[in-house]
């Protein structure tokens, strides 16, 4: 069976479940550290931007998600990425600014149904869900999670790394491409999390005893810590990727 693309505007009754599709294992947990995504948790989201959360459903259950909000372009995409948009968001929800672009934050898979192809499934509907709110554009500051295995290896650097037929060498950012997006850049700075190093050890059971940069499994660069000052910052780059926004693909029903 084919999933069926719903949005939550269409389906509230879904929230819950939508939300409750679990990140793969493994997944970093210091990123729940990031203060910026508290502008944009799930349940303001879905509250305010209920068109621009997206699910895939299979003998309804929610399968897997993509998560948008809206915002006003500005002269370029950020070097803040993740972090700059979710604050324009919000800003402009505030302030009553009329947006004209939406940003990806999030897409994810069930793991059991993972294998599938369905990320793919999923950018199609939120394509589909950006042309129906009359919004010009489709941008998503891509977390491509490999980039962990070279934590060392800048991003610019990783994100120009293509293989013999021109497709990047990244899985993510070859799903993104297939798909028809289009790498704009690097966001240097795209998400930050910074706590004290109690936290740090919660997160990823490191002794976090000595100061400079720490590989943590799942970053994508290193943690810089500060044992003098008992805390550390971690400074997530992402890549920039635009994608065309037409109504050609999966419908939302």
């Amino acid at each position: 069976m084919v999933p069926v693309a719903v949005s939550l505007a269409q389906r509230p009754d879904l929230a819950d479940a939508v939300y409750a599709i679990p990140y793969p294992p493994g997944s970093p947990r210091f990123m729940a550290g990031s203060l910026t995504s508290l502008l944009v948790r799930g349940r303001r989201v879905a509250r305010l931007w209920p068109h621009l959360v997206v699910a895939l459903v299979e003998d309804a259950v929610p399968v897997a998600r993509g998560i948008m909000v809206p915002f006003r372009s500005r002269s370029v995409l950020p070097d803040l990425g993740w972090d700059a948009v979710a604050v324009w968001a919000a800003e402009d929800a505030l302030d009553g600014v009329a947006p004209d672009t939406a940003c990806g934050l999030e897409i994810a898979v069930h793991p059991a149904w993972q294998g599938r192809g369905l990320s793919s499934v999923v950018l199609a509907a939120m394509r589909d869900a950006v042309a129906d709110s009359g919004l010009a554009s489709l941008v998503i500051p891509v977390r491509p999670p490999d980039k962990a295995l070279v934590p060392g290896l800048s991003m610019k650097e990783y994100a120009r790394s293509v293989r013999s037929d021109g497709l990047p060498e990244d899985r993510w950012l070859r799903t993104h491409v297939r798909a028809g997006g289009r790498i704009e850049g690097v966001a240097s700075c795209s998400a930050t999390v910074q706590a004290p190093l109690a936290d740090w050890r919660r997160w990823t059971g490191l002794p976090f005893d000595r100061g400079g940069g720490v590989v943590v499994a799942g970053a994508l660069a290193p943690v810089l810590v500060s044992t003098l000052d008992d805390f550390a910052v971690y400074v997530e780059p992402n890549v920039w990727v635009s994608h065309r926004v037409t109504r050609d693909s999966c419908p939302i029903e």
